[in-house]
């Protein structure tokens, strides 16, 4: 039996299942543009190393960090690709952008709101990524303080390896790998991206995809694994000036300390 996780629903074939989607296209589509997308339980992984250069000693107390929220042309764990220019209209319109922990929008939840995005194609390898070509990756520049210490802990340690963006959804199309005369409309979406999705093979095992062509970003956020796994950190850094501080603060402290300790004795 074959699983359609759109539809909870067991199918005897893959022909019989794309015959379902298709009769309930609109349905699923809607409902993906009526919720906002976060990570999930992944049904796949791509694995990546990143040698990610982290310049966070342990008495910094504010750092700058080049964070890799999306990557364009993979098909993700909700059976969604990314296109290529998919950010283009909501980075010009975006006015303030947060990063958040595990996309949990609460006061104590919020990593950073000092954020800048932007979208860099970069090849697959320089994401650490096996795959060949390259992607447009959402990359969000932010300067982290200790609002939420657990998670500037985390980065200053090199822990985080995955992010994930909070988004809604504009422009989706599906894609369905049949040549049935009831999925002409399909077939067509599928033949013009098929060949523009990196891990292709699970594409092709699955047979079906979404193409989602305009997104509007709500967040991002750090992840332990999301949906799109090739989400490095790509670098982090102490910024001098709190470490400058930090110091003086950690030598008065030393001295106070030192003239309490003649008083004593």
């Amino acid at each position: 039996m074959i699983v359609s996780k759109e539809l909870n629903k067991e199918y005897a074939t893959k022909e019989e299942m794309f015959k379902a989607l298709v009769e309930n296209k609109d349905s699923i589509i809607a409902q993906k543009k009526m919720q906002t997308k976060e990570a999930d339980t992944v049904s796949f992984v791509i694995n990546t190393n990143v040698s990610k250069e982290n310049n966070v000693p342990s008495g910094a107390s504010k750092m700058t960090a080049k964070l890799v929220i999306n990557t364009t042309n993979v098909m993700d764990s909700h059976s969604d690709v990314h296109l290529k220019g998919i950010w283009n209209k909501s980075l010009k319109e975006q006015r303030s952008l947060m990063l958040l922990q595990e996309h949990q929008m609460k006061f104590d939840k919020i990593i950073s709101d000092d954020v800048k995005a932007s979208v860099d194609v970069m090849t697959w390898k320089e994401l650490g990524s096996s795959l060949e070509g390259n992607t447009e990756a959402l990359i969000f520049d932010v300067g982290i303080d200790k609002r939420n210490s657990f998670m500037f802990g985390q980065y200053a340690k090199g822990y985080v390896k995955n992010h994930s963006v909070g988004m809604r959804y504009v422009k989706i199309d599906m894609a369905i790998n049949s040549s049935e005369k009831w999925a002409v409309e399909e077939k067509e979406v599928w033949d013009k991206h098929i060949d523009e999705v990196a891990n292709k093979a699970d594409a092709e095992e699955q047979g079906y995809f979404f193409a989602v062509s305009e997104a509007k970003i709500i967040e991002g956020s750090a992840v332990p694994i999301g949906s799109n796994t090739i989400t490095p950190t790509l670098s982090t850094e102490a910024v001098k000036e709190t470490l400058q501080i930090e110091a003086e603060k950690s030598l008065q402290e030393n001295r106070k300390q030192f003239y309490i300790n003649q008083i004593l004795n």
